[in-house]
């Protein structure tokens, strides 16, 4: 597509009531349907019904043991996301699994089964989990290092994509009359022997509608944005202002030629939480009543988690006490170096932080009218900053349908947002070529 003729890309991103900390404790939303499968699927197919490119689950492996909504069972994405392909038609399906406590084969495995139920929607927000509490459930005392959990990653994704293309296109031959199941000669084993693994191959499932599934990835620090350059063709992101915004957008892409890539087949949405209302005053007032529900011990908890410090006894209403440098930062340092840069330059309070983060967890909260928030994410699409938006309603179902809506329309007047699907796999949503297979077709 010339980029001219550029159109916004939107992915829906599923959080159980809704993105904002304190949803569940909020009068329109009920938070026992976080724990109902047609819930998810509600949404999914409102999502499709309104040609979102996705939806897309995050996932942990820990729960905080403080009593707090954090602590809520969520649904296992691969299981959650095959009981969505089985509804919708269309949309794509984008579920996040950590290369540090998973294996290539497994791995590989699932998100080739779920292209296939989906009939080419599937895709992988690739994380590499930060802090220790997710690796002392897998036997380990402690979390590998930054530094180290990447190198692991970039040997995961080499044995995972080699996995992938291990049936060439065609390989299955099903010939009843000969005996031919497959031909032998175009199912390769891939003997990958590297630092982190050892794995034979070949894959045991054919290779999949999209050849490989759709590569997204959500890191912003140094590492993060060399491993999104070489592999992901989405990015999920995070910046509060637009000049962070076009910055990371404009690093990341050259980034991406340089590692010889397209720039354009790499996708940057950040994230946005649009807290929506008729006017400006009924905007503010929903923002307003959400962040009253915020437990101010419960937030000043993962806070602390997110910067490394304990920030327990330390008084609500004074700034933050000194961080630590962001070298020292082993969890996740684009997002301390967020919170870090949010707390300094708007000179915030312990109180006033928690109640900015509530709504997003450091993604851009934008209040008011359908218009307002249009123009907004007109600004950041033409004005050098996104290829589109991981929307994150503050409240669910209600959120999504305001913005589907009440914002989707007036995006659609304005050129900038189709008003049905093209394609039928998530890469063709993105306007992706399907890889070709590493394997020259035997003769």
């Amino acid at each position: 597509m010339p980029e001219n003729d550029r159109q916004l890309h939107f992915n829906l991103f599923l959080m159980g009531v809704g993105h904002h900390e304190a949803a569940w404790r909020h009068p329109r939303t009920d938070p026992a349907q976080a724990a109902d499968v047609t819930h998810f699927q509600n949404l999914a197919r409102q999502a499709e019904a309104a040609s979102f490119d996705s939806v897309f689950l995050a996932d942990g492996v820990e729960a905080r043991s403080d009593g707090g909504w954090g602590l809520i069972s969520h649904f296992e994405p691969f299981t959650l996301l095959t009981a969505l392909a089985v509804v919708t038609e269309r949309i794509g399906l984008i579920g996040t699994v950590s290369t540090g406590f998973s294996e290539p084969y497994n791995l590989a495995r699932q998100f080739a089964s779920l292209d296939h139920i989906s009939r080419g929607r599937a895709g992988w927000n690739i994380v590499t989990s930060a802090g220790d509490r997710a690796a002392q459930n897998f036997g380990r005392s402690a979390n590998q290092e930054h530094a180290v959990r990447y190198e692991r990653a970039a040997e995961f994704l080499d044995v995972v994509t080699a996995l992938w293309d291990s049936w060439e296109d065609g390989a299955l031959l099903l010939d009843r009359s000969s005996g031919a199941f497959a031909d032998p000669e175009r199912v390769h084993e891939i003997d990958h022997a590297g630092a982190h693994f050892r794995v034979r191959g070949p894959l045991n499932i054919p290779r999949s509608p999209q050849g490989h599934p759709l590569l997204v990835q959500a890191g912003s620090s140094g590492s993060g944005r060399a491993f999104a350059a070489r592999w992901a063709e989405a990015v999920f992101t995070a910046q509060q202002t637009l000049a962070e915004g076009q910055a990371f957008y404009g690093d990341l892409k050259r980034q991406a030629a340089a590692a010889g890539r397209d720039p354009r087949q790499v996708k940057i949405l950040p994230g946005v939480v649009p807290v929506i209302g008729s006017s400006e005053a009924e905007a503010r007032r929903l923002d307003e009543e959400l962040d009253g529900l915020i437990s101010p011990a419960q937030a000043v908890s993962v806070l602390s988690g997110v910067l490394g410090v304990d920030l327990t006894d330390h008084p609500l209403d004074a700034p933050l006490p000194p961080l630590p440098p962001v070298t020292e930062i082993n969890g996740a340092k684009s997002r301390f170096e967020l919170v870090r840069d949010l707390a300094v330059r708007d000179g915030l309070t312990l109180r006033q932080l928690i109640g900015r983060l509530g709504g997003g967890r450091g993604h851009q909260v934008v209040v008011g009218t359908p218009e307002q928030i249009a123009d907004h994410i007109e600004t950041w699409f033409t004005e050098g900053a996104a290829d589109g938006f991981n929307v994150m309603p503050p409240i669910l179902p209600a959120g999504l349908t305001d913005f589907v809506e009440q914002v989707l329309p007036i995006l659609r007047k304005r050129g900038l947002f189709r008003e049905g699907y093209t394609g039928r796999t998530l890469r063709e949503h993105y306007g992706l070529p399907r890889p070709a297979g590493r394997w020259s077709t035997a003769a």
